[in-house]
């Protein structure tokens, strides 16, 4: 869960920050370092829920991008005793 908890913030953040880049510096080097992290921690989320739990309503969540991190961790802490 710790990882899942990570990974989500870290794409939701970098999700952020790629599409704040064109409304304010439009720097080359925000979209290309910030690209890989966000597409990273998006496959990431999605390896996690999906070895963390057979739930389908937590493993459709993880493939929403940007939030479906976050999404899929409160799914999954919900349906947990």
């Amino acid at each position: 869960m710790r990882v899942l908890r990570i990974a989500a913030q870290v794409e939701a953040v970098s999700l952020a920050l790629l599409l704040a880049n064109p409304l304010t510096v439009h720097t080359g080097a925000v979209a290309s370092l910030g690209g890989p992290v966000h597409g990273t921690a998006y496959l990431i989320v999605i390896l996690t829920v999906w070895r963390a739990s057979p739930e389908p309503a937590a493993r459709q969540r993880a493939w929403i991008p940007g939030v479906g991190g976050l999404l899929a961790l409160r799914q999954l802490r919900r349906t947990r005793p």
